[in-house]
């Protein structure tokens, strides 16, 4: 019986002890990534032929227009509207930007998540013949962005990060608000999933532009 006691109190050990160290890698992991939230917008003065924005709160749709405003590019293109939202909507939104940028602003309508964001948004750019984008999003959601961007885009597009920064995850303060921890945590997990996800499913290809 004592051998069976001493096998049984190894394993548990070794097990233990696996345990343990997936725990320290992820805690690490967290800690880099979150390391990332704070990182300034790259380039910020830099002209592209296009600013892309993601859908996900009236802070990166504002930005997106005051940066085509100032004409730091030559079109926008909103990717993940909700079908039968049209660009008043869009508009009204933000109320302080003029109605002439309506020429210059396409809505993508068939992506539903980030990967959906980097396909419908590779097409337009193969569509349009466009080699540098702005890419505006959540400061928490820029780095699983930019990798499936990465994936799906030719290497001779520059995609130029330009984060914008939510309440709850504003720099130097999202650790002290159980909702901003939370909303930095479960973001860390999508991105780790997005990393393992071609071990298990192809990369999407681009087909037709939206």
């Amino acid at each position: 019986m004592i051998p069976f006691l001493r096998r049984l109190v190894r394993a548990f050990g070794r097990a233990f002890g696996i345990v343990l160290f997936l725990a320290l890698v992820w805690s690490a992991g967290l800690v880099w990534f979150a390391a990332g939230i704070d990182a300034p917008v790259e380039d910020p003065v830099r002209p592209t032929d296009a600013i892309v924005v993601l859908t996900g709160g009236s802070q990166r749709i504002d930005v997106g227009f005051r940066l085509l405003v100032d004409g730091q590019a030559k079109k926008l293109f909103v990717s993940g509207v909700h079908e039968g939202v049209d660009m008043s909507e869009v508009l009204k939104t933000s109320p302080q930007t003029p109605h002439w940028v309506e020429c210059c602003v396409v809505l993508g309508h068939s992506a539903d998540n980030t990967v959906g964001n980097a396909l419908e948004t590779a097409a337009w750019l193969e569509a349009e013949h466009f080699h540098t984008i702005r890419l505006v999003t959540a400061s928490y959601h820029m780095r699983r962005s930019l990798l499936e961007f990465a994936r799906v885009l030719p290497p001779d597009v520059t995609v130029i990060a330009h984060p914008v920064f939510p309440e709850a995850v504003r720099p130097g303060r999202f650790w002290l608000t159980r909702a901003g921890a939370g909303v930095i945590v479960i973001e860390y997990v999508k991105y780790l999933g997005a990393l393992v996800r071609p071990l298990f499913i192809p990369n999407p290809v681009v087909s037709a532009s939206p």
